[in-house]
C-alpha cells in the first residue's frame, strides 16, 4: 500500500502539492514512484516559468518508463529541488520529502479540483 500524507492536496495524475502560505511544493506521490520504479532522470522547469493546472512540466523517467509531469497548480515556478539533477533516486527514497518545484500560486481555489488524502487513498485502492 503505498504511502499517503494527510494534509496535502492530490492530482489524478500522481502528483501532490504542499501548500505553505502563498507558495506550494509540487512532486510526485509514492504510489508514483513505485509504479515507475528506480528514477534515474528529472526534468524540470525553469526558475520563473509558468506552470498552468493540467498542463505538463516537465518528465519522470525511470530504467522502466518515463511519466510526464502535470501541474496540479497554475503559478510561477520560485524554485527546483536541484537536489535530483545529481540524484533523481531520491524521489525513490522518500517522495513526498523530496519535491520536484516551488511555485507561486496564482490561483488558489484551483486546489478544490484536487483529492485530500482519503480520496486519493480510495482513488488508488481502485487502480
Amino acid at each position: 500500500m503505498a504511502k499517503v500524507i494527510e494534509g496535502l492536496y492530490y492530482a489524478e495524475s500522481h502528483e501532490y502539492v504542499r501548500v505553505e502560505g502563498e507558495f506550494g511544493y509540487i512532486g510526485i506521490t509514492d504510489y508514483a514512484q513505485h509504479a515507475l520504479g528506480n528514477v534515474v532522470y528529472v526534468d524540470m522547469p525553469e526558475v520563473d516559468d509558468e506552470v498552468e493546472a493540467g498542463e505538463e512540466f516537465g518528465a519522470v523517467e525511470s530504467v522502466k518508463a518515463a511519466s510526464d509531469l502535470i501541474s496540479p497548480v497554475s503559478g510561477t515556478v520560485v524554485a527546483v529541488n536541484e537536489d535530483l539533477a545529481d540524484s533523481p533516486e531520491l524521489l525513490n527514497s522518500d517522495a513526498f520529502e523530496n519535491w520536484i518545484i516551488k511555485v507561486e500560486l496564482s490561483d488558489k481555489t484551483e486546489l478544490d479540483n484536487l483529492m485530500e488524502a482519503d480520496t486519493y487513498q480510495e482513488y488508488c485502492e481502485k487502480l
